[in-house]
């Protein structure tokens, strides 16, 4: 097993301990690194918890999930896509599809059944959600083309990994589009961040087979241009939570995950081969505080 799970694998005690073929399909879904989907899954909680209707826990396991299942559809798309790509770099050559371990075709069947389970959390939204659920399909399947064409797929990705929070907030309300476009926008700008980071992993790698990052088009100011998206993702969010309630106190919600980014960034050292993805995985709690202070702001 050791040699067929990629370096990031976070969790291998149960993917483990699978036959090969369901291994394999975990493995393509990233169901051993489960970051993925809290990353897609906090941007959900902020929108419903910032729309001022409480807890809203059946919605939020409902969103959770679709996050779980779509997260694992992407994945599984973009390593169909990218598998002439993926086996010419180190950390990804062992993916299930690269390596050559299951089929283009099985991969596409296990495609169709995760976004089966999509379409049953979709059924479970009020159409106006649905719509906006839908509309993120385009900005998904051009996705993992956009490395081959921009040096900046994070931003491209930034819309679709945080799409989550416009149908968290129009499941439940149906106004105050300017707050949502600055919290949208925001959640954009820290995409940016914590994507360059982890691209940072694969930086020599890429350079070599052509493929295109923000880390690459930042050089040697990576670490500064990770605080500026950060620092314009706080900034975003700031003038979200004032144009929702004209109160500076409020403001004073995201001092936590404001803090949290001054972290990641003040010890980020691009040259450890391990500190990039620390400080990626750290988002996770990054995600959650900015999840407390939603809370916090509409519900209070």
């Amino acid at each position: 097993m050791t040699d067929q799970v990629v370096p990031d694998s976070e969790h291998r005690g149960i993917v483990a301990r699978l036959p090969q073929l369901p291994r394999d399909l975990a493995l393509l879904a990233r169901f051993d690194r489960p970051i993925g989907w809290w990353l897609l899954f906090w941007p959900c909680v902020w929108g419903v918890w910032l729309a001022g209707a409480g807890w809203q826990l059946p919605l939020l396991g409902w969103l959770l999930l679709g996050s779980i299942a779509m997260r694992g559809a992407g994945c599984v798309y973009n390593d169909i896509v990218d598998a002439d790509l993926d086996a010419r770099v180190a950390r990804t050559a062992l993916r299930p599809v690269a390596s050559g371990r299951v089929s283009k075709k099985a991969a596409w069947i296990w495609l169709v059944s995760l976004c089966l389970v999509g379409l049953v959390v979709l059924l479970q939204l009020r159409w106006q959600a649905q719509l906006i659920a839908l509309g993120s399909l385009a900005l998904v399947a051009a996705y993992p083309f956009m490395k081959r064409i921009t040096w900046w797929p994070q931003a491209w990705l930034g819309m679709v990994f945080t799409w989550g929070l416009l149908v968290g907030w129009t499941e439940l309300r149906w106004d105050n589009w300017e707050v949502l476009a600055c919290l949208y926008a925001g959640a954009i700008c820290w995409v940016i961040g914590y994507d360059t980071i982890y691209a940072l992993q694969d930086r020599e790698d890429d350079a070599m087979v052509g493929i295109r990052s923000s880390a690459l088009a930042m050089g040697s100011r990576v670490t500064a241009g990770v605080g500026a998206f950060y620092a314009l993702a706080i900034t975003f969010w700031a003038l979200a939570v004032w144009l929702y309630r004209e109160d500076w106190l409020a403001c004073l919600a995201l001092l936590p995950v404001a803090g949290h980014f001054v972290w990641q960034v003040a010890t980020l050292d691009a040259a450890d081969p391990d500190n990039p993805l620390t400080r990626f995985r750290a988002n996770r709690w990054a995600g959650a505080l900015m999840a407390a202070a939603c809370f916090v702001v509409g519900n209070a």
